[in-house]
């Protein structure tokens, strides 16, 4: 299951029908397809994201800089209506929200995948 900026392109030529989103709501790009949650199958939210980090002990006015500039590039409508007709939203956030959201993210993933027994392949 390709994310929605992926399968987009396909799903507008009609080669690709989409049955359901994944995220809490329903996505503007796509708003005919209902949730997996609508559809039945609750539990199944996933959305990929994309973000920007940088080495260990970068220096905090660095961070804050490239951090404040990006969410201002962000914000700007030109920039946040191409990357929607892309089906990419964007989240602009503080280092300390996405550090927090990128712990939270992926310990759910890892208790997933320990729940499930699932490994990677060697």
């Amino acid at each position: 299951m390709p994310g929605l900026a992926a399968a987009l392109p396909h799903i507008r030529s009609g080669r690709v029908r989409p049955i359901a989103v994944t995220g809490a709501s329903r996505h503007p790009a796509l708003n005919s397809a209902p949730t997996f949650a609508a559809s039945g199958l609750d539990g199944f939210d996933a959305q990929q994201w994309y973000g920007v980090v940088g080495p260990a002990g970068m220096p905090a006015p660095i961070v804050t800089r490239l951090n404040e500039t990006l969410n201002t590039v962000l914000k700007g409508a030109d920039l946040r209506d191409k990357l929607s007709a892309e089906a990419v939203e964007p989240m602009p956030m503080t280092q300390d929200q996405f550090a927090l959201y990128m712990r939270e993210d992926l310990a759910r993933w890892s208790r997933l995948a320990l729940e499930r027994k699932i490994q990677l392949d060697n």
